[in-house]
């Protein structure tokens, strides 16, 4: 494919990803990874990814390549290796505007699929999510516990904004739709509106939970 990425996504799952990934679509005229790509490419990417993840940083550059950008995990996970290995790349923190905000979206969905993850029978996803969330700084004992994780998702937060150069950063929320990415890229804002995607209901949905709202 060639190429490899423009944008790097270090926002954490249920910062407007899914939005993200659409908005940079159009922005950028390429396409960008995904949680959702990897579901559908488990036999291409899984292994690379797990590797990524180990440490192998080749497998991190052979799995971008490509792409025009990448947010959500696994990708964002490794956003300081990224972003050493794409120096003109732009680095862009997705968030939801406080702990709080996130941990009301994130336990009902990301953090709820984990948990019947580990409640489940499948081996080698349950190895996949433990090591993630090995990586990304969660504690292995408790991070499904409200307080660490968001504890976890400030701490994060602050050390994004303490590593790369105000110059280089893209700081967004949902909310604010077009206008701080195409700031940041230096592009002109679309004339249409910004579209919001994989909402929490979407999501529970599409995983099957009960109780959908």
């Amino acid at each position: 494919m060639g190429g490899h990425p423009q944008v790097i996504g270090a926002g954490l799952p249920r910062t407007g990803t899914a939005s993200l990934k659409q908005g940079l679509e159009r922005l950028l005229g390429g396409r960008c990874y995904h949680m959702f790509e990897l579901q559908g490419r488990t036999e291409e990417d899984g292994v690379r990814w797990v590797q990524a993840l180990e440490g192998d940083r080749a497998k991190l550059a052979a799995v971008l390549d490509g792409w025009a950008a990448a947010v959500d995990w696994p990708a964002s996970i490794l956003w300081r290796e990224a972003a050493e290995m794409f120096p003109d790349a732009k680095v862009l923190l997705s968030h939801r505007g406080s702990a709080d905000a996130w941990w009301a979206s994130a336990e009902v969905t990301v953090w709820e699929a984990m948990a019947r993850t580990e409640a489940g029978d499948d081996d080698i996803i349950r190895y996949f999510n433990r090591l993630m969330r090995r990586v990304a700084g969660l504690p292995q004992q408790g991070w499904n516990e409200p307080d660490q994780a968001k504890a976890w998702y400030d701490r994060h937060y602050g050390e994004v904004i303490e590593t790369i150069p105000p110059e280089r950063l893209i700081v967004w929320e949902p909310s604010q739709g077009w206008e701080p990415l195409c700031a940041g890229l230096g592009l002109d804002v679309p004339d249409e509106p910004f579209g919001h995607h994989n909402t929490k209901a979407e999501f529970r949905e599409r995983g099957g939970f009960d109780d959908a709202d």
